[in-house]
């Protein structure tokens, strides 16, 4: 197995645990999250760059109760690790139920943290749930 794998794989361990610490101290400080973003923009999935802003990241997801975050598999090759996500979440504020198949994409760098990362989702499908 691969160690990025490896290190996904405590990430979402971490992250289904709620230790936001445990996730970050696994990104490279100068991390771009959401790198190459050209969707709507939302709070959730507006481009970020450091450790620091990735934690405003996690601190919006507080605006959704997730009912299911499954994990399909981990693929990787080279310096990346791609992981379909089976997910369904609560919207708080409209009380919105939305389900989806995400694909988290994580690089990595020499230093084995993770220097980019992406998520492929639904995000008009988020956008109208959240609309209030």
């Amino acid at each position: 197995m691969s160690r990025y794998v490896e290190t996904v794989q405590k990430m979402y361990d971490c992250f289904g645990k709620g230790d936001v610490p445990g996730i970050l101290i696994q990104l490279d400080p100068d991390i771009e999250w959401e790198h190459d973003w050209g969707g709507e923009t939302l709070k959730w999935y507006a481009p970020r760059r450091g450790r620091d802003a990735v934690a405003g990241f996690f601190s919006a997801l507080g605006d959704f109760d997730f009912v299911r975050f499954q994990p399909r598999a981990f693929l990787a090759g080279g310096d990346l690790v791609a992981v379909p996500i089976d997910i369904e979440m609560v919207v708080k504020l409209t009380g919105r139920r939305l389900r989806d198949l995400e694909l988290h994409l994580w690089t990595f760098g020499a230093n084995g943290l993770a220097t980019r990362f992406r998520h492929l989702a639904d995000t008009l499908q988020l956008a109208n749930a959240t609309r209030a």
